[in-house]
């Protein structure tokens, strides 16, 4: 029980509200949100989120978290539209924990991830639940459901921990990596992230194509095509696109990838586009989509 509640307080999120430059120095967040439930009184003056409850344009908040409900993991690549996508996650019933690329290593995250989704049978986890009740009960709590990587400035080798958290992590629990996020998943797994041959791209909208013939992928639902907002130069390369590890998911009517998942473990998913812009008309529901995956691995692997 000493080590839980230690792993505890020690990996706690931090929630702020504005992507600030790489080049800034780093500095204490004035928000932390506990991971074990409850509430948390919360003084910000624009967005501040944890857990299904979201919206706050200044004053005070109550930022209640659901019992026994398991987080998110948002690996924050120091991008604005960060909370774009975690204000998503709130208003699908999604609980959240936000982290810098830097202030939380992928050792620290192993040590949740392992408690579940390396307990082989459900059987396991009723055994430990009845040998050590508290500890199990906690470690559960605070076991992340799934990781969503951002988008961010620079390249994957820019990204912080999340190169290493896709190649690490991505095998044991559900993955969504956005713009960088995706490109992180094409080199994790072999893929080469180049210049896109048609130059910078930032607020344009374009025709996403998708194949409708992949099931459980995070456009089920959704129209085909449909339009989604761009904010990249970079792309994972089609030519050396790295088909035994990865299927082509969408792309555009220019051929460039807009999405792509791995081919064994497809909970690990990501797209090239922004599903959180405005600009991107069916966003919200491919959010929710991941949660359905999310899900749907919890019950492939016999989770409560």
């Amino acid at each position: 029980m000493a080590y839980a509640a230690h792993l505890a307080a020690k990996i706690q999120p931090t929630v702020s509200l504005a992507a600030r430059p790489r080049s800034e120095p780093r500095r204490p967040s004035s928000l932390h949100v506990g991971a074990l439930g409850g509430s948390t009184k919360v003084q910000q003056q624009k967005f501040v989120t944890k857990s299904a409850i979201s919206v706050v344009e200044g004053g005070d908040a109550i930022v209640g978290v659901k019992q026994n409900t398991r987080p998110i993991i948002v690996i924050d690549n120091y991008d604005s539209f960060t909370y774009n996508l975690c204000q998503y996650m709130g208003e699908v019933g999604a609980n959240f924990e936000v982290y810098r690329n830097d202030e939380i290593t992928v050792e620290e995250i192993k040590k949740l991830v392992t408690f579940l989704y390396k307990v082989p049978h459900a059987y396991m986890f009723r055994f430990l639940l009845i040998k050590s009740p508290a500890v199990c009960c906690l470690l559960y709590r605070i076991s992340p459901r799934g990781i969503l990587i951002s988008p961010g400035p620079g390249t994957p080798q820019d990204s912080g921990i999340s190169l290493q958290t896709v190649t690490e992590l991505g095998p044991y629990i559900p993955l969504f990596g956005v713009c960088m996020g995706l490109q992180c998943i094409g080199e994790a797994f072999g893929g080469k992230v180049v210049r896109s041959p048609y130059g910078v791209v930032h607020g344009k909208g374009s025709l996403v194509h998708y194949d409708e013939k992949l099931d459980g992928t995070l456009f089920s639902g959704l129209p085909n095509p449909f339009q989604a907002g761009r904010y990249h130069s970079l792309v994972i390369e089609k030519d050396s696109f790295p088909h035994d590890a990865l299927e082509i998911v969408a792309w555009t009517d220019d051929g460039l990838i807009m999405a792509a998942r791995h081919k064994i473990h497809k909970h690990i998913q990501g797209v090239q586009f922004h599903p959180e812009s405005i600009i991107t008309t069916e966003g919200k529901l491919m959010v929710k989509n991941f949660i359905k995956i999310i899900e749907g691995y919890e019950a492939l692997n016999c989770f409560p």
